[in-house]
């Protein structure tokens, strides 16, 4: 009896303890499918992501890049939702901004204490020759190519020394992704730092070359004067060499910073710009002025009207449309001619129709014809000098001394500068 009675209290004890565990599972069960579905929440919330108004957003997934549209694979500005991680994974570009990148490979070295600013105190020491482990240059010729300097071989070259500033942006994203090796982010890292330091070697190499390739075109004249066609093919060929890789980068622009000849021919290089200099003012003063004596000689057509004397090729009718338009000095003296070619023509006309008609009364009285003829032209004469002397002859034939004052009569000037 007592057994049975044990074994009942035993029986109720573990019922008692089943159902207390049964609550304490059912319990833990709730709280945690409470917490798994917590997770999926927080999961779930995790894929919402927010792309900056300069930034643009490739979305990978499993590491490949999801979607065949350009809307499915690339996201714009604004909140977006992708599966979280692993499955959907977004990098984020940032293609508005302008990243800067000098480039002083072409510089000469400077001691730390070059770099200082300027104190007349401190002289800096100028090595005596060129160093090429250490000092950067670039290679430019010394005139212009054309058709005589490329036929004897070529010019000669000089070294200058340039800095230059490179700005640049990501105007694909798909493609720079896929193209252009970028180091993998670490946490705590920035994916624009990342791209900027990983991006570095390859522009730098890349822009070497461009600068190379286009500084030899060029005169070191042209180098020093900073011309901006250089920056501007430098541009081009960097541009041309990125499309050729793909590599979805825009140059925006390239500054030629600084440009200066090698230290160590300072003095010299100066006197040959300051020669070259006043060779070229030379140059062009004689131009212009033989531009201006042309134009005030013959007038706007003198310069072809001289070109056209010395080609022969050129026909007679051509030259006679030139004279005809000439103007200035030329056509001064041209009318000039005419007028007195007019005139001496005329004048022996006149003279011819004249002889003409006093011809029959010379046949019959020449002496008396010729001593008229005499009379009027003694008559013009005197009409056209200033002073006049007159001697009689004295009577009877003797010979007479007579003395005159051949000077000028002051007042004879005075009289005609007044009228």
């Amino acid at each position: 009896m007592e057994d049975t009675k044990s074994q009942i209290a035993d029986t109720n004890e573990l019922d008692a303890a089943g159902k207390s565990l049964s609550e304490a599972l059912r319990i833990s069960f709730g709280i945690l499918k409470i917490i798994m579905i917590l997770l999926v929440i927080v999961f779930l919330a995790s894929g919402f992501k927010t792309v900056g108004p300069d930034e643009q957003a490739i979305v990978l997934q499993f590491g490949k890049i999801r979607g065949i549209s350009v809307e499915d694979r690339i996201l714009g500005p604004g909140l977006h939702w992708v599966f979280p991680y692993p499955i959907n994974e977004i990098i984020k570009i940032p293609v508005k901004k302008k990243i800067s990148l000098p480039l002083n490979s072409f510089w000469y070295y400077q001691e730390s204490v070059e770099l200082l600013p300027e104190n007349p105190k401190i002289k800096v020491r100028v090595p005596r020759n060129l160093d090429p482990l250490r000092d950067g240059y670039c290679i430019t010729r010394s005139e212009k190519q054309d058709v005589a300097i490329a036929a004897s071989g070529g010019s000669d070259y000089n070294i200058v020394h340039s800095k230059w500033q490179l700005y640049y942006q990501i105007d694909d994203p798909e493609r720079f992704f896929r193209n252009v090796y970028v180091e993998d982010i670490k946490p705590g890292e920035l994916y624009f730092d990342v791209i900027t330091k990983s991006l570095r070697p390859l522009l730098r190499d890349l822009l070497d070359n461009s600068v190379v390739t286009a500084m030899v075109k060029y005169t070191i004249d042209e180098a020093l004067s900073s011309s901006s066609r250089i920056p501007g093919q430098v541009k081009r060929l960097l541009q041309e060499k990125l499309d050729t890789i793909e590599s979805g980068i825009k140059v925006v622009s390239i500054q030629l910073t600084d440009v200066t000849q090698p230290r160590q021919v300072d003095e010299a290089f100066l006197a040959s710009i300051k020669a070259s200099q006043e060779r070229h003012t030379a140059i062009d003063e004689a131009r212009t002025y033989a531009e201006k004596t042309l134009n005030e000689a013959a007038g706007p057509v003198g310069g072809q009207l001289l070109d056209a004397l010395r080609e022969k090729a050129v026909g007679g009718d051509e030259k006679e449309l030139l004279w005809v338009q000439l103007a200035g000095r030329a056509q001064e003296k041209i009318a000039q001619a005419k007028a007195y070619r007019t005139k001496v023509v005329e004048s022996a006309k006149a003279d011819a129709e004249y002889l003409l008609a006093v011809l029959p009364e010379y046949r019959k009285y020449p002496e008396l014809v010729i001593q008229r003829i005499y009379q009027d032209a003694m008559e013009q004469i005197f009409e056209n000098v200033d002073e006049k002397f007159i001697v009689q002859p004295t009577a009877g034939g003797k010979a007479t001394e007579i003395r005159i004052l051949v000077n000028r009569d002051p007042t004879i000037k005075q009289q005609k500068a007044e009228k």
